[in-house]
């Protein structure tokens, strides 16, 4: 999905969006992305490209799969309404076009360590940290992978 395609889906419906590397897709995943949506009419995922991902030190292997694998995987969802990917390290300016009418992130980030979090309570949107699964992470489950 382009950015137009995502302002035109979104036109006079709450716009929930959230964003990430969404490599390897679990059950935290879809929790998660399942509450998300529930907070709105749509749900827009933002995605970190690959060289993204490389620069957010997620590791020398990764993302495992392609930014066009992570979208096609996360537009399969029911709960998600598109796939956006960006090239920055944040979404800020992402999120400065769509201007969603809520901004999530899972439990693991705070609203001060997310630098998007000014940009969105500025035009009067709300910023929900979400409570994330217990013991499901990609990190955990490549470090099982790994080790066996």
């Amino acid at each position: 999905m382009t950015l137009d395609e995502a302002l035109r889906l979104r036109e006079g419906r709450r716009l929930v969006f959230t964003n990430g590397v969404f490599d390897i897709l679990h059950a935290g995943h879809v929790q998660y992305l399942t509450a998300a949506r529930a907070l709105g009419d749509l749900l827009v995922v933002g995605v970190n490209s690959d060289s993204s991902v490389r620069r957010l030190g997620k590791g020398p292997d990764r993302p495992i799969h392609t930014l066009e694998d992570r979208i096609a995987v996360l537009q399969a969802l029911r709960v998600v309404d598109g796939a956006v990917a960006f090239e920055e390290d944040t979404p800020e300016a992402l999120i400065s076009q769509l201007k969603p009418e809520v901004h999530v992130k899972g439990g693991d980030y705070t609203e001060d360590q997310l630098p998007e979090a000014k940009i969105v309570r500025a035009y009067g949107g709300d910023v929900v940290i979400m409570e994330t699964l217990v013991g499901r992470s990609t990190t955990a489950a490549l470090r099982k992978l790994r080790s066996e």
